[in-house]
């Protein structure tokens, strides 16, 4: 999982949109990490008060104090949503950003319904891509 956060960070930076993640580590980081090599601006939206609390590759930290309430400003944030596994916290940004309308792509997440399974990165952001223009 942690090639394809990478591999999606890469690909949403050469894009020119930025990414938006939970700027802590795991696949937050490695797709952080992606978006940062490729010169792109990585925003981590960090649920405690510490800025520094964000992964080395988080150019824009916010810290929120919410704890898990951050999730919803994250789902806010984003003109859509890529999981990549995930546990509850992940769960929770997924039906945030279903309940708000936005696309949602997985890769090895949660089978529930408007989730649209993808096998990697490319397909992933480029099946986002296509939700937003078909939304647009």
């Amino acid at each position: 999982m942690l090639a394809e956060a990478e591999e999606a960070g890469r690909l949403i930076a050469r894009a020119g949109a930025a990414l938006a993640t939970g700027g802590l580590g795991g696949v937050m980081e490695s797709a952080s990490r992606g978006a940062r090599d490729e010169g792109g601006v990585v925003i981590g939206i960090l649920p405690g008060e510490d800025k520094s609390a964000a992964n080395e590759y988080v150019n824009v930290p916010i810290a929120t104090g919410f704890g898990i309430g951050r999730n919803i400003v994250l789902a806010r944030t984003a003109d859509a949503l890529i999981a990549i596994g995930g546990q509850y916290g992940t769960l929770s940004e997924i039906a945030y950003a279903l309940q708000m309308g936005k696309p949602v792509c997985g890769i090895g997440t949660w089978d529930i319904e408007g989730v649209v399974s993808v096998s990697d990165a490319a397909a992933a952001v480029s099946t986002v891509y296509k939700m937003l223009e078909d939304c647009g």
